[in-house]
């Protein structure tokens, strides 16, 4: 597994520069080289102290299977959760109240977090699953001329190769 650092949560003090066998973690854009990266080493990742470094697997595990009720449920839930985003957005864009914008907000980030992982836990949005496959491939049909068409088709091939 190599290791993956999240910029966001990096304090910067670069505590894995020091302890990295490989060099691996000394990179200009601070996106680690897994070239160099030693699979299971996780030096940088129990040195930093912003838990910035995770490892990330070179191959995900298959697909847990879950009955078509359960499925529908969460699909259900996720669905509502949407609904209720869509709505939080509307009183946002429509308030005069700062206060009330900002909770407004607020709530539709948390719906969008909650529907996200709901639809990911109801197999809808993991790599491995088929339905992501074919959302990109209607995605790369039916593309706008702003849509990023190579980005998309990269991401296909390696979900392709990661099966």
């Amino acid at each position: 597994m190599p290791a993956y650092r999240n910029v966001q949560l990096c304090s910067k003090d670069c505590m894995c520069l020091y302890v990295c066998p490989t060099g691996a973690t000394n990179t200009e854009n601070s996106i680690i080289d897994v070239t160099k990266c030693l699979p299971g080493c996780m030096e940088c990742v129990k040195s930093c102290p912003g838990g910035a470094i995770s490892m990330v697997p070179e191959r995900y595990p298959p697909q847990q299977l879950k009955t078509e009720t359960v499925i529908a449920t969460q699909r259900s839930l996720g669905a509502s959760k949407m609904r209720q985003e869509k709505i939080a957005e509307t009183v946002a864009a429509n308030s005069n109240s700062a206060v009330t914008k900002q909770f407004a907000e607020a709530v539709a980030r948390s719906n969008s977090l909650m529907a996200e992982d709901i639809l990911r836990e109801s197999n809808y949005m993991l790599p491995q699953s088929a339905e992501v496959r074919e959302l990109l491939e209607a995605m790369l049909e039916n593309a706008s001329p702003d849509f990023p068409k190579d980005a998309a088709e990269l991401l296909l091939s390696k979900l392709q190769k990661a099966v």
